[in-house]
C-alpha cells in the first residue's frame, strides 16, 4: 500500500465521520485511528493482535530478577506488534511506563517500540499483573516476541 492509498483511507475517514478504519492488502494490515490528545497515529504493519493468550513457558530473563512462577492459563503476554525498538520509558531519564508488580488496564501504556523514527506506544491491551518483563530497555524487538508476561485479573 502507498502513500496515495493510506491517503485516499484518510480522505474516505473525513468524508464518513469515521474515526478509525483498518484495511488489509496483499497481507499487510494497516490501521488509522483518529486521536485528540494522544499519540500520532502512523500507519505500521501490523498483521495480528498485540496481546496474546500464552502456551508455552515464558522465557526466564527478566529486569527485576527471577519472577514467580504463573500457571499458562492464569498468564498473557504482551507481544511486539512490530520490528522495532523497544524503551520502557518515554525518555532515558523518565521512569519506566510499567514495572513488576504494577497492575495494568487494556488502555496501560506499557512501553513504546520506534519502528521508522516513529514512537509507537504500546498498551496492555487486557487486565492483570506485570510479572515479567522479558526485554530490556534499547534492544531490538522482532514481530511477535514477547514482551511481557501478565497475571490475568481474576474477572479477565
Amino acid at each position: 500500500m502507498d502513500l496515495k492509498e493510506v491517503l485516499k483511507l484518510l480522505e474516505l475517514m473525513e468524508e464518513h465521520g469515521l474515526d478509525e478504519i483498518e484495511v488489509e492488502e496483499g497481507g499487510t494490515r494497516i490501521k488509522l485511528r483518529k486521536g485528540g490528545a494522544g499519540p500520532l497515529h502512523v500507519p505500521v504493519p501490523v498483521p495480528s493482535p498485540a496481546v496474546a493468550q500464552a502456551g508455552n513457558p515464558a522465557p526466564t530473563a527478566t529486569s527485576a530478577g527471577a519472577a514467580e512462577a504463573v500457571a499458562p492459563e492464569d498468564r498473557i503476554e504482551i507481544r511486539s506488534p512490530m520490528v522495532g525498538t523497544f524503551y520502557r520509558a518515554a525518555a532515558p531519564d523518565a521512569e519506566p511506563f510499567v514495572s513488576v508488580g504494577d497492575r495494568v488496564t487494556p488502555d496501560t501504556v506499557v512501553c513504546i517500540i520506534e519502528a521508522m523514527k516513529v514512537m509507537n506506544e504500546i498498551r496492555a491491551e487486557a487486565e492483570g499483573e506485570v510479572v515479567q518483563i522479558l526485554v530490556e530497555s534499547g534492544e531490538a524487538v522482532e514481530y511477535g516476541q514477547p514482551l511481557m508476561v501478565l497475571r490475568k485479573s481474576p474477572s479477565t
